[in-house]
């Protein structure tokens, strides 16, 4: 007989617990930066994705306060009723001009892109996904109706498999991020995009990762390969190194026309505030100018890479300013994390099932806000607590 008992629910967390995977979002005073206060204390951030440090940027803060004056507080609507204002639309252009592509689709985040334009898919198409793809493609995909297949990680022979297999039965879309946010790796996309034009395929790259981090003045993967025209839809952020909100669709016009007519978290979510959508104009305005910025974003995160790998400690296959050290088990990885925190450091342990259960590692993000003395302590403290659990011999 149904109860109002969650005590079911309590039993899962604690076994969450034992394992060493349970974890309640941390509640930090003040935004986001380099150093960070909790609970009184000023701690070194590793786990944050403000790349360049945009979330404070004043140029940022200024466009959305008077974004607010101007239009007020929301938009009161959707953006296919009443919710679509010039400052909306001012933003697309200035994405798709950005990017280099016809048009640009803004949607609320960058899960609800992926779930949006990957749900429009249908029987007559097949999606071939990264198996490390982001935990977004992986449910966008499942809200398709298309054939799905999946391709060992960065395995451009079982790709072609999968193409082979095909056989031009389906239209395919290859889907694979730019950056692999668990591991910091760049997507062999050259290659992709070859075997997809071998096969008359479409490609599909989520840039989360890479948005403001790869490319000329931050405009991603396809950019950073030169790729122009020969990729087919561009996702983008506007969080992480954008530095406020939301996610975005890059590509033909035609593209854009159809997902405003399809993709249903555009259909049925109201549009961004507008001060929302006047801090991501804003961002990407300064992007334009802000190569310095990513060059010192690209200098410290390899500074810190080669001198964590000196003391010994295994960084994966990363290149990029995600920096994973890898550790194991979830609670060594909880430990490991926990020890950090004492010593003044924030980052987080990513355990299973975001990662492979003997995967486990301490995810370091490296931004351009950073300076020589912060990575410095964080390579000496992260070292004596690399030493103090083990994790260094």
């Amino acid at each position: 007989m149904p109860t109002s008992s969650f005590d079911y629910l309590n039993d899962e967390l604690e076994r969450l617990r034992d394992k060493g995977m349970y974890r309640l979002p941390t509640v930090w005073s003040g935004g986001s930066g380099p150093w960070m206060e909790l609970d009184g204390r000023l701690l070194l951030q590793l786990s944050s994705n403000n790349y360049l440090g945009f979330a404070g940027h004043p140029e940022i803060r200024a466009a959305a306060m008077e974004a607010i004056e101007r239009y007020g507080a929301g938009s009161g609507s959707v953006r296919t009723i009443a919710g679509t204002l010039d400052i909306h639309d001012e933003l697309e252009k200035e994405l798709a001009d950005f990017k280099g592509t016809e048009a640009a689709l803004v949607f609320q985040s960058g899960f609800t892109t992926n779930q949006g334009a990957l749900s429009v898919l249908g029987p007559d198409d097949l999606i071939i996904s990264d198996e490390l793809n982001h935990a977004s493609i992986i449910d966008g995909i499942r809200l398709t109706k298309a054939e799905r297949a999946i391709y060992a990680h960065a395995d451009m022979d079982q790709l072609e498999r999968r193409l082979k297999e095909n056989d031009g039965r389906k239209r395919a879309f290859i889907a694979t991020d730019g950056v692999f946010s668990m591991d910091g790796d760049i997507a062999p996309l050259p290659a992709i995009v070859e075997l997809a034009e071998r096969y008359g395929a479409y490609v599909y790259v989520d840039d989360a990762h890479a948005s403001g981090v790869l490319g000329r003045n931050g405009k991603g993967s396809t950019d950073h390969f030169g790729l122009h025209g020969r990729v087919h839809v561009q996702i983008g952020t506007l969080s992480k190194a954008v530095g406020v909100v939301g996610g975005y669709v890059a590509g033909a016009d035609v593209l854009k026309r159809y997902l405003i007519h399809k993709a249903r978290p555009f259909l049925f979510s109201t549009s961004h505030p507008p001060a929302v959508a006047a801090a991501c104009l804003a961002a990407i305005r300064l992007l334009r100018r802000s190569q310095p910025l990513i060059d010192k974003l690209w200098s410290n995160a390899n500074t810190f890479r080669s001198r964590l790998q000196k003391e010994g400690f295994d960084t994966g296959a990363s290149e990029t300013p995600i920096v994973p050290i890898l550790i194991g088990q979830p609670d060594k990885t909880a430990e490991f994390s926990r020890e950090l925190l004492n010593e003044g450091i924030y980052a987080q342990g990513i355990v299973y099932p975001t990662v492979a259960m003997d995967k486990g590692r301490v995810r370091c993000i490296v931004t351009a806000a950073h300076t020589p003395d912060d990575l410095t302590y964080a390579v000496e403290r992260i070292t004596a607590v690399g030493k103090r659990t083990g994790v260094l011999r």
